[in-house]
């Protein structure tokens, strides 16, 4: 027996479908999209917050804002880039709220990399671990553009929606951050 599309499990329901019966308050087509979309949302809030606990309230306070919101998607996105624009968004204000006094850092956005080939070889000497410690202590705008574009695989554009940027400036984050990240590992790729 073959089930219509209504009576599809949520697991094999498309994401598209998942956000209407989310408006109509089918609460196992939310938890189908959390289980599809929250590791990756979490990733890379922890990437914006470094804070794994902040994360996942900001996490919750997402999905919470997504079973409220969920009437108002107009499917201009994919769900996923829709999802990670709110948890930016929920961050964004919890961080407001809990330190009023950060600001963002723009200083290597029009310092690009001028060399070509360079992030190759220092990030073959280094462990995985050695390049996440040092994505850490990028600026949080060029962490952000890492996390959106290598951790959850949104396109430039998708980013650039998310971001709320031209992708032009997209481009120019992503090479900006992939520049500081080459100049903070070691020459000789220790780890220390």
């Amino acid at each position: 027996m073959t089930l219509g599309p209504s009576q599809a499990e949520p697991s094999e329901r498309d994401d598209r479908e998942l956000v209407p019966a989310i408006a109509r308050g089918d609460r196992a087509a939310l938890v189908a999209l959390y289980e599809r979309h929250a590791g990756t949302v979490l990733s890379h809030l922890v990437l914006l917050t470094g804070d794994h606990g902040f994360s996942e309230e900001i996490l919750q306070d997402t999905m919470l804002a997504v079973w409220r919101g969920a009437g108002r998607f107009r499917g201009e996105s994919s769900v996923r880039s829709w999802i990670i624009a709110i948890a930016r968004r929920q961050c964004r204000d919890r961080q407001r709220r809990r330190s009023p006094g950060l600001v963002a850092q723009e200083a290597l956005t029009d310092r690009p990399a001028t060399e070509p080939g360079p992030e190759e070889r220092a990030l073959d000497r280094v462990s995985a671990q050695a390049v996440m410690d040092r994505i850490k202590d990028l600026a949080p705008h060029h962490r952000e553009v890492l996390g959106l574009v290598f951790g959850t695989g949104l396109s430039l554009a998708e980013t650039a929606e998310v971001l709320e940027i031209p992708v032009g400036t997209v481009k120019s984050r992503l090479s900006a951050a992939r520049a500081a990240l080459i100049r903070s590992i070691p020459e000789r790729g220790r780890t220390s």
